[in-house]
């Protein structure tokens, strides 16, 4: 049987201090990238990345563009080697798959990168909100939970994996559903130290601020399909691809239909490409434990 290989990108979270250090001081090419992302930023990031605390690292506008970073330079190394069948990201991940497969240039992808992690942090000053981790209840419970929640907006925001579903929304909406999940039998609801209600309605001006930014951005028929948070299914089409990725900040990250939809569709090999190297091959086993993974 074919191995149909399929390279997958991180999100928010899996960024570590020191990340990418061994690359710049091992590769040219790689440091000419660190140092360029220094001038398109307007800041050094490539400090805070080798020698910051990881409270530094967390805060969105320094954590989204090094993981787009330490991820996109990954490949960039690969060079002639990079051969995916499909590519696909976690939320901000997104990003990086569409420099993969070379729908954007990593120069367009670091400055939207930029611009979404800069209106994400405005949108959750200006529209408070968290999120909860829901483990151990199926899709359908945490929706429905979701659903009876009347006091302000709480709604699916990550499909993660079979049993782990995040949500997201107003402080007191989000509180509401975690205690109604945990009388649920076999339920686990753990708060997440997040800056704000990410892929939820209350992100809506973020990703107004984004779409103006995505439709001054050029894009390109990508080199193989990329599967996309919102529909969780496979897209080659440039200007389809910018509508979902307009739609992606307030509607939830589909990673679990993602992951079963890739095998269904062949993919038997998935590899993950920066960060920390860990949290999607976790996800991955978490769907079907028969899945090779590896990880960049």
């Amino acid at each position: 049987m074919k191995m149909k290989k399929a390279f997958v990108f991180p999100g928010q979270g899996a960024q570590f201090v020191g990340m990418g250090k061994d690359m710049y001081e091992s590769n040219t090419f790689a440091k000419e990238l660190f140092e360029r992302s220094n001038e398109i930023l307007g800041f050094n990031i490539i400090d805070i990345m080798f020698n910051g605390t990881p409270e530094d690292l967390v805060q969105t506008k320094v954590t989204q563009p090094a993981l787009f970073i330490h991820s996109t330079i990954k490949i960039a190394l690969l060079g002639t080697e990079f051969h995916p069948d499909v590519v696909a990201g976690h939320s901000l991940g997104e990003f990086s798959a569409l420099v993969a497969a070379r729908c954007i240039s990593f120069e367009d992808g670091l400055t939207l990168v930029y611009q979404r992690a800069l209106a994400m942090q405005k949108s959750c000053e200006e529209n408070p909100g968290t999120m909860a981790a829901i483990i151990g209840l199926s899709d359908e419970a945490v929706e429905l939970v979701c659903r009876q929640v009347m006091n302000g907006i709480v709604v699916p925001a990550n499909y993660n994996c079979p049993g782990q579903l995040v949500i997201s929304g107003s402080v007191e909406a989000v509180n509401e559903a975690m205690i109604k999940c945990k009388e649920l039998e076999g339920c686990k609801a753990i708060p997440l130290s997040v800056g704000g209600a990410f892929h939820s309605p209350l992100m809506s001006s973020a990703a107004a601020l984004l779409a103006q930014a995505i439709s001054n951005t050029k894009f390109n028929s990508p080199i193989c399909p990329i599967y996309q948070n919102v529909t969780g299914l496979p897209e080659s089409d440039a200007d389809q691809i910018k509508t979902n990725l307009n739609n992606q900040l307030t509607a939830p990250v589909r990673w679990t239909q993602t992951m079963q939809n890739m095998i269904f569709d062949g993919v038997n090999s998935f590899t993950e490409v920066g960060g920390n190297g860990k949290v999607l091959q976790g996800l991955v086993k978490k769907v079907d434990r028969q899945m090779e993974t590896t990880s960049i």
